[in-house]
């Protein structure tokens, strides 16, 4: 059998490596780069949890290697360690426990200390999470209810304005997960993250979205009033189903203003089934807050005159192929896979269960909103119909 040899990638190998994880690039594309497989690439990655370690650089404030030989010239010739400050303009205090901690004036050597320096500044610091076993407390509790790192920052600069160190960035909360030798937040708690992945992708990787069929008699997005196009007022929807396994579905439903998300249970993707049940579901609201729908081309929709019949909304539908043009609705999606991951039999949870789940999604904090919550944010819609 052969025997494999370890692949060693010089700091420049690695440098490129990260800068091509931060474009967005693969494993295997960068790994094709170097005529290696991907499996060759993840452990320059992994150690750090996909996130790039920060340039090592000597604070401004330490000695350099030029001033610690002129501390070792000095002491070779006798000087004392105050004449020895002075000349290089610090402080004597600094001079002495330099000597003192690198084994005294006897001995002291100048490229000796600067590498044992270097050295101890390696030694990890404490982040604040680490620091402040309450906020820690906070993170995991919230990251456990699937809110993300991004909405517990903002939702911490809300609850304490004044109060600093119950702040944290969303960037400490991802770092403290996937680099695990800050041993503040257990790896358990990445479950609970939307993306479920090993290591943290680049902002630039790249998601696929195709558009779903086509249908015909459509009154295009392009006629959608202006006060849907600009979110001023509420009760226009974004709709959409998500797959499972078995042929399952479920209907999503995002109000555009609000962001507030509904959940409606479908035996199949039928427009048999799935118009009656979008029917249903739209008298449960007031009129005041549901004025339109838009959905993509899917054949689901083919019966949406009858819906517009019986239920007074206009349905328009988006350009082919163009699901960016139902954002909201396409955000949520993503959001919800944290409940119903990719491969799942969606049939098997209840109105009730799909009726939770969206509870607690329209009770995460969201950014756009300046981080309140969408179901703060409709109830004030609703209120003002009253």
């Amino acid at each position: 059998m052969k025997r494999r040899h370890r692949i060693y990638f010089t700091e420049a190998q690695k440098s490129e490596i990260w800068d091509r994880w931060e474009r967005g690039e693969s494993m295997s594309s960068i790994g094709r780069l170097f005529e290696r497989n991907s499996s060759s690439i993840f452990p320059v990655l992994a150690p750090t949890g996909g996130i790039r370690p920060a340039v090592r650089k000597r604070s401004r404030l330490a000695l350099s290697l030029a001033e610690r030989e002129e501390i070792s010239r000095g002491l070779g010739i006798g000087a004392s360690l105050r004449s020895i400050a002075r000349r290089l303009k610090r402080a004597p205090s600094s001079i002495s426990r330099e000597v003192t901690r690198n084994g005294g004036k006897a001995t002291y050597r100048a490229a000796t200390s600067d590498a044992a320096a270097w050295g101890r500044a390696r030694r990890p610091k404490s982040c604040k999470l680490a620091c402040n076993k309450r906020l820690s407390h906070t993170v995991s509790t919230k990251l456990q209810r699937k809110w993300s790192p991004e909405q517990i920052a903002g939702w911490l600069k809300r609850r304490h304005p004044q109060n600093g160190m119950n702040h944290v960035s969303h960037e400490t909360i991802y770092k403290s997960l996937y680099v695990q030798a800050r041993g503040v937040l257990k790896k358990e708690l990445l479950a609970h993250l939307r993306a479920t992945r090993a290591i943290r992708r680049s902002r630039q990787a790249s998601l696929k979205n195709d558009g779903l069929g086509q249908i015909k008699n459509t009154v295009s997005i392009s006629e959608r009033p202006a006060t849907a196009e600009d979110r001023a007022v509420p009760g226009h929807w974004e709709g959409d189903l998500i797959a499972g396994s078995k042929g399952s579905f479920i209907a999503t439903l995002v109000e555009r203003s609000t962001r507030y998300v509904m959940l409606v249970k479908v035996s199949d993707k039928k427009t048999s089934t799935v118009i009656p049940a979008l029917i249903k579901h739209a008298r449960k609201l007031p009129a005041e807050l549901y004025k339109s729908l838009t959905w993509d081309r899917g054949a689901e929709m083919a019966d949406h005159v009858k819906f517009t019949l019986a239920t007074d909304i206009q349905i328009y539908f988006c350009d082919p192929q163009s699901p960016w043009q139902r954002g909201s609705n396409e955000n949520t999606n993503r959001l919800l896979r944290q409940y119903f991951p990719k491969g799942t039999d969606l049939s098997q949870h209840t109105q009730a269960k799909l009726n939770a789940v969206a509870r607690q999604l329209n009770e995460r904090p969201r950014k756009t909103l300046d981080y309140f919550s969408p179901a703060e944010k409709f109830n004030e819609c609703v209120a003002a119909t009253l």
